[in-house]
């Protein structure tokens, strides 16, 4: 992993996956990074956030969603290609991403 290390840090890699620790402070935005598998993310502890593509674009504003996740929520993530966050809430974000390779 070379994006976003202020951001992100690989808590487990192997062949098969790949285990992530992310973390946005309030107010703060990770660098432009990707992720190239899916995933399964268990939610640390949540804050509204805006992600956006490589030309300043929102793709996903999560003050918007149907509901907010708990601490301790699964939620599903397919590949994304490359993009930065940015913690829009007064609570950091953090969520453990279980990257499944070749999946």
């Amino acid at each position: 992993m070379t994006a976003s290390k202020a951001n992100h840090s690989v808590m487990l890699e192997n062949d098969r996956v790949r285990v992530l620790d992310t973390w946005i402070a309030p107010g703060d935005r990770t660098d432009v990074h990707a992720h190239e598998w899916p995933s399964t993310l268990y939610i640390l502890s949540w804050s509204p956030f805006v992600r956006y593509d490589l030309a300043g674009n929102m793709l996903v504003d999560a003050r918007n969603l149907p509901s907010q996740p708990a601490a301790g929520s699964m939620l599903w993530s397919e590949p994304l290609p490359p993009h930065y966050v940015e913690n829009v809430g007064d609570r950091e974000l953090r969520v453990i991403a279980v990257e499944l390779k070749g999946g």
